[in-house]
Protein backbone atom coordinates (compact mmCIF):
# COMPACT_ATOMS: atom_id res chain seq x y z
CA UNK A 1 0.00 0.00 0.00
CA UNK A 2 1.17 3.60 -0.88
CA UNK A 3 1.24 6.33 0.67
CA UNK A 4 -0.86 9.09 -0.71
CA UNK A 5 -2.97 12.02 0.67
CA UNK A 6 -5.65 12.00 -1.94
CA UNK A 7 -5.84 8.36 -3.67
CA UNK A 8 -5.53 4.88 -2.15
CA UNK A 9 -3.41 2.34 -4.07
CA UNK A 10 -2.58 -0.91 -3.22
CA UNK A 11 -1.46 -4.16 -5.44
CA UNK A 12 -2.84 -7.55 -4.23
CA UNK A 13 -2.71 -10.75 -6.42
CA UNK A 14 -1.59 -9.33 -9.76
CA UNK A 15 -4.46 -6.60 -9.44
CA UNK A 16 -3.70 -2.44 -9.13
CA UNK A 17 -6.79 -1.02 -7.09
CA UNK A 18 -7.02 2.72 -7.30
CA UNK A 19 -9.14 4.52 -5.07
CA UNK A 20 -10.31 7.80 -5.19
CA UNK A 21 -10.42 9.17 -1.76
CA UNK A 22 -11.82 12.64 -1.12
CA UNK A 23 -15.43 11.50 -0.23
CA UNK A 24 -16.22 14.87 1.31
CA UNK A 25 -15.96 16.23 -2.30
CA UNK A 26 -16.90 13.48 -3.97
CA UNK A 27 -13.52 12.64 -5.22
CA UNK A 28 -13.58 15.05 -7.29
CA UNK A 29 -10.17 16.15 -9.62
CA UNK A 30 -8.31 18.49 -7.34
CA UNK A 31 -4.66 19.19 -8.00
CA UNK A 32 -3.33 16.82 -5.55
CA UNK A 33 -5.20 14.07 -6.58
CA UNK A 34 -4.46 14.54 -9.92
CA UNK A 35 -0.89 14.71 -9.25
CA UNK A 36 -1.17 11.05 -6.81
CA UNK A 37 -3.19 9.55 -9.79
CA UNK A 38 -0.78 10.02 -12.79
CA UNK A 39 2.02 9.00 -10.74
CA UNK A 40 -0.05 5.90 -9.47
CA UNK A 41 -0.62 5.00 -12.48
CA UNK A 42 2.90 5.54 -13.57
CA UNK A 43 3.52 3.17 -10.72
CA UNK A 44 1.19 0.52 -12.25
CA UNK A 45 2.97 0.61 -15.88
CA UNK A 46 6.52 0.40 -14.51
CA UNK A 47 8.59 -2.80 -15.63
CA UNK A 48 9.23 -3.64 -11.76
CA UNK A 49 5.32 -3.62 -10.82
CA UNK A 50 3.66 -6.93 -10.29
CA UNK A 51 0.39 -5.30 -11.57
CA UNK A 52 -1.13 -7.21 -14.53
CA UNK A 53 -4.20 -5.10 -14.43
CA UNK A 54 -5.51 -2.03 -12.96
CA UNK A 55 -8.64 -1.97 -11.29
CA UNK A 56 -10.56 2.40 -10.59
CA UNK A 57 -12.76 2.88 -8.48
CA UNK A 58 -14.15 5.51 -5.80
CA UNK A 59 -14.64 5.85 -2.05
CA UNK A 60 -17.95 6.41 -0.15
CA UNK A 61 -21.12 7.60 -2.28
CA UNK A 62 -19.73 8.88 -5.55
CA UNK A 63 -17.20 7.52 -8.16
CA UNK A 64 -15.61 11.34 -9.40
CA UNK A 65 -17.91 14.33 -9.23
CA UNK A 66 -15.34 15.71 -11.87
CA UNK A 67 -13.17 19.07 -11.29
CA UNK A 68 -12.72 20.39 -8.45
CA UNK A 69 -14.22 23.37 -8.54
CA UNK A 70 -13.60 25.08 -4.96
CA UNK A 71 -10.36 25.39 -6.30
CA UNK A 72 -10.94 27.98 -8.27
CA UNK A 73 -9.29 26.83 -11.52
CA UNK A 74 -12.45 27.24 -13.77
CA UNK A 75 -13.25 30.61 -12.67
CA UNK A 76 -11.64 34.26 -13.35
CA UNK A 77 -10.87 36.22 -16.86
CA UNK A 78 -7.31 35.22 -16.93
CA UNK A 79 -8.28 31.59 -16.67
CA UNK A 80 -6.32 29.24 -19.63
CA UNK A 81 -8.28 25.93 -19.22
CA UNK A 82 -6.93 24.49 -22.28
CA UNK A 83 -3.23 24.79 -20.88
CA UNK A 84 -4.90 23.36 -17.59
CA UNK A 85 -6.12 20.22 -19.51
CA UNK A 86 -2.93 19.61 -21.28
CA UNK A 87 -1.01 20.00 -18.25
CA UNK A 88 -3.24 17.60 -15.73
CA UNK A 89 -5.74 15.91 -17.45
CA UNK A 90 -4.22 14.71 -20.68
CA UNK A 91 -1.06 13.13 -18.82
CA UNK A 92 -3.62 10.98 -17.03
CA UNK A 93 -5.76 10.14 -19.63
CA UNK A 94 -2.59 9.17 -21.97
CA UNK A 95 -1.09 6.85 -19.29
CA UNK A 96 -4.26 4.90 -19.14
CA UNK A 97 -4.65 4.56 -23.13
CA UNK A 98 -1.34 3.42 -23.11
CA UNK A 99 -1.39 0.91 -20.21
CA UNK A 100 -0.06 -2.98 -20.94
CA UNK A 101 -3.00 -4.15 -19.06
CA UNK A 102 -6.62 -4.29 -18.88
CA UNK A 103 -8.50 -1.35 -17.01
CA UNK A 104 -11.87 -1.57 -14.90
CA UNK A 105 -13.46 0.78 -13.58
CA UNK A 106 -15.72 0.45 -10.98
CA UNK A 107 -18.89 3.13 -10.33
CA UNK A 108 -20.06 3.55 -7.26
CA UNK A 109 -22.06 6.65 -8.09
CA UNK A 110 -21.91 9.89 -9.69
CA UNK A 111 -19.41 9.73 -12.48
CA UNK A 112 -19.77 13.79 -13.78
CA UNK A 113 -17.46 15.92 -16.18
CA UNK A 114 -14.22 14.47 -16.09
CA UNK A 115 -14.75 12.14 -13.89
CA UNK A 116 -16.88 10.35 -16.23
CA UNK A 117 -14.20 10.53 -18.51
CA UNK A 118 -11.62 8.73 -16.43
CA UNK A 119 -14.37 6.10 -15.84
CA UNK A 120 -15.47 5.34 -19.49
CA UNK A 121 -11.53 5.24 -20.49
CA UNK A 122 -11.64 2.04 -18.70
CA UNK A 123 -12.19 -1.32 -21.17
CA UNK A 124 -14.44 -2.35 -18.72
CA UNK A 125 -16.96 -0.50 -16.91
CA UNK A 126 -19.11 -1.80 -14.11
CA UNK A 127 -21.49 0.64 -12.06
CA UNK A 128 -23.39 0.10 -9.20
CA UNK A 129 -27.30 0.27 -9.55
CA UNK A 130 -27.63 3.61 -8.05
CA UNK A 131 -24.50 5.38 -9.73
CA UNK A 132 -25.54 7.60 -13.02
CA UNK A 133 -23.25 9.15 -15.78
CA UNK A 134 -23.96 13.59 -16.36
CA UNK A 135 -21.96 15.60 -19.12
CA UNK A 136 -21.73 18.64 -16.74
CA UNK A 137 -20.18 20.84 -18.67
CA UNK A 138 -22.68 22.49 -20.15
CA UNK A 139 -24.29 23.35 -17.38
CA UNK A 140 -21.21 25.94 -16.43
CA UNK A 141 -20.87 27.13 -19.76
CA UNK A 142 -18.18 24.94 -21.19
CA UNK A 143 -17.71 22.18 -23.61
CA UNK A 144 -17.19 18.16 -23.16
CA UNK A 145 -13.30 17.53 -22.65
CA UNK A 146 -11.18 15.20 -20.90
CA UNK A 147 -11.62 12.57 -23.89
CA UNK A 148 -15.24 12.92 -23.72
CA UNK A 149 -15.84 14.10 -26.98
CA UNK A 150 -13.57 11.60 -28.41
CA UNK A 151 -15.48 8.06 -26.73
CA UNK A 152 -18.79 9.02 -26.12
CA UNK A 153 -20.10 9.25 -29.86
CA UNK A 154 -17.96 5.85 -30.14
CA UNK A 155 -20.01 4.36 -27.37
CA UNK A 156 -23.40 5.53 -27.67
CA UNK A 157 -23.46 6.92 -31.40
CA UNK A 158 -23.61 10.67 -32.47
CA UNK A 159 -27.31 11.19 -31.52
CA UNK A 160 -27.24 10.26 -27.88
CA UNK A 161 -23.89 11.35 -27.01
CA UNK A 162 -25.11 14.94 -28.71
CA UNK A 163 -28.03 14.99 -26.45
CA UNK A 164 -26.18 13.94 -23.35
CA UNK A 165 -23.69 16.71 -23.61
CA UNK A 166 -26.48 19.42 -24.96
CA UNK A 167 -28.48 18.61 -22.01
CA UNK A 168 -26.25 18.22 -19.45
CA UNK A 169 -28.71 15.39 -17.98
CA UNK A 170 -28.04 12.48 -15.80
CA UNK A 171 -28.08 8.87 -17.43
CA UNK A 172 -28.73 6.27 -14.87
CA UNK A 173 -26.91 3.09 -15.02
CA UNK A 174 -29.26 0.82 -16.07
CA UNK A 175 -30.06 3.50 -19.27
CA UNK A 176 -26.28 3.38 -19.42
CA UNK A 177 -26.05 -0.40 -19.89
CA UNK A 178 -29.17 -0.28 -22.70
CA UNK A 179 -27.06 2.35 -24.56
CA UNK A 180 -24.26 0.52 -24.63
CA UNK A 181 -21.84 2.74 -22.18
CA UNK A 182 -20.89 0.17 -19.70
CA UNK A 183 -20.52 -3.27 -19.68
CA UNK A 184 -22.71 -3.83 -16.19
CA UNK A 185 -24.86 -3.06 -13.59
CA UNK A 186 -24.84 -4.81 -10.33
CA UNK A 187 -26.57 -4.11 -7.18
CA UNK A 188 -24.71 -1.63 -4.76
CA UNK A 189 -23.81 -4.17 -2.03
CA UNK A 190 -22.27 -6.36 -4.48
CA UNK A 191 -19.99 -3.86 -6.65
CA UNK A 192 -16.72 -3.94 -4.63
CA UNK A 193 -16.76 -7.38 -4.33
CA UNK A 194 -17.94 -8.09 -8.37
CA UNK A 195 -14.98 -5.35 -9.50
CA UNK A 196 -12.38 -6.69 -7.59
CA UNK A 197 -13.12 -10.59 -8.63
CA UNK A 198 -13.28 -9.42 -11.99
CA UNK A 199 -9.62 -7.83 -11.63
CA UNK A 200 -8.14 -10.73 -10.64
CA UNK A 201 -9.84 -13.06 -13.11
CA UNK A 202 -7.88 -10.33 -15.39
CA UNK A 203 -4.67 -10.30 -13.48
CA UNK A 204 -4.31 -13.68 -13.73
CA UNK A 205 -5.11 -13.76 -17.64
CA UNK A 206 -2.59 -13.80 -20.36
CA UNK A 207 -1.82 -9.97 -19.81
CA UNK A 208 0.36 -9.55 -23.78
CA UNK A 209 -2.74 -10.91 -25.32
CA UNK A 210 -5.15 -8.80 -23.56
CA UNK A 211 -3.14 -6.04 -24.15
CA UNK A 212 -2.95 -6.80 -27.66
CA UNK A 213 -6.97 -6.48 -27.13
CA UNK A 214 -6.14 -3.21 -25.99
CA UNK A 215 -3.96 -2.05 -29.24
CA UNK A 216 -6.10 -3.53 -32.06
CA UNK A 217 -9.73 -2.22 -30.53
CA UNK A 218 -7.78 1.21 -30.56
CA UNK A 219 -6.36 1.04 -34.26
CA UNK A 220 -9.44 -0.52 -35.28
CA UNK A 221 -11.23 2.99 -34.82
CA UNK A 222 -8.78 5.16 -37.34
CA UNK A 223 -8.53 1.80 -39.87
CA UNK A 224 -10.04 1.08 -42.60
CA UNK A 225 -10.99 -3.34 -43.07
CA UNK A 226 -7.61 -4.03 -45.08
CA UNK A 227 -5.35 -2.25 -42.59
CA UNK A 228 -7.14 -3.94 -39.46
CA UNK A 229 -6.49 -7.61 -40.76
CA UNK A 230 -2.85 -6.81 -41.21
CA UNK A 231 -2.88 -5.10 -37.88
CA UNK A 232 -4.50 -8.22 -36.60
CA UNK A 233 -2.33 -10.72 -38.19
CA UNK A 234 0.75 -8.73 -37.05
CA UNK A 235 -0.15 -8.74 -33.61
CA UNK A 236 -1.46 -12.45 -34.16
CA UNK A 237 2.28 -13.01 -34.93
CA UNK A 238 3.52 -11.51 -31.77
CA UNK A 239 1.20 -13.28 -29.63
CA UNK A 240 2.12 -16.84 -31.10
CA UNK A 241 5.43 -16.58 -29.55
CA UNK A 242 4.51 -15.77 -26.60
CA UNK A 243 5.30 -18.32 -23.30
CA UNK A 244 1.06 -17.99 -22.56
CA UNK A 245 -0.19 -18.47 -25.81
CA UNK A 246 2.13 -21.91 -25.84
CA UNK A 247 0.65 -22.64 -22.11
CA UNK A 248 -2.68 -21.85 -23.45
CA UNK A 249 -2.39 -24.79 -26.13
CA UNK A 250 -0.97 -27.02 -23.21
CA UNK A 251 -3.63 -26.77 -21.32
CA UNK A 252 -6.54 -27.07 -23.56
CA UNK A 253 -4.70 -30.04 -24.98
CA UNK A 254 -4.50 -31.50 -21.92
CA UNK A 255 -7.53 -30.06 -20.53
CA UNK A 256 -6.74 -28.62 -17.96
CA UNK A 257 -6.78 -24.45 -16.52
CA UNK A 258 -3.81 -22.64 -18.13
CA UNK A 259 -1.49 -20.97 -15.60
CA UNK A 260 -0.82 -17.66 -17.65
CA UNK A 261 2.00 -16.18 -16.55
CA UNK A 262 1.91 -12.65 -18.26
CA UNK A 263 5.09 -13.12 -20.54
Amino acid sequence: MSDYKNIRFSVDNGLATITLNRPQSLNALSSGLKADFLDAVRTTSQASSEARALLITGEGRAFCAGADLAEGSLAGPERDLGKSLMDDYHPILLELANLNMPVISAVNGVAAGAGMSIAISADIVIAARSAYFLQAFVNIGLVPDAGSTFLLPRLVGVARARAMMMLGERVPAETALDWGLIYEVVDDEKLADHAKSLGERLAKGPTRALNGIRQLVAQSLKNNYAEQLQAEAQMQREMGSTSDSTEGVLAFIQKREAEFKGK
